[in-house]
């Protein structure tokens, strides 16, 4: 599955300020790692989301999310938010905050 680039755009546009950022091709998408640790992605459309094993459940629990199952095994701390439940900039910014905070108290790679 091909990327959103102009997700990615908005992607690049949120986390522009934070320092140790890189970007890398992965799953098919375009990943944003934050000290060397993968924090979120364009998943076609979709924003791939690293929210932390504790926060998976709240997580889904919003509309517009789902279980990030790329292998037929889902992976614990992700979610898949759906393209139109992130296409004001606001509700991306909310999620980019909830990826911040799990990904910001984990070691740097």
């Amino acid at each position: 599955m091909a990327y959103d680039e102009g997700l990615a755009h908005r992607l690049g546009e949120s986390l522009g300020d934070l320092p140790d950022l890189t970007t890398k091709k992965m799953f098919g998408t375009l990943v944003f790692l934050w000290r060397g640790n993968m924090l979120v992605g364009a998943l076609g459309s979709d924003l791939l989301a690293r929210v932390g094993p504790e926060a998976q459940a709240d997580a889904l629990s919003v509309p517009g999310t789902r279980v990030f199952d790329f292998t037929g095994k889902p992976m614990r701390g992700w979610v898949v938010v759906d393209g139109e439940a992130i296409s004001e900039d606001e509700a991306l910014d909310d999620w980019i905050a909830r990826c911040r905070d799990f990904v910001e108290a984990l070691p740097p790679k």
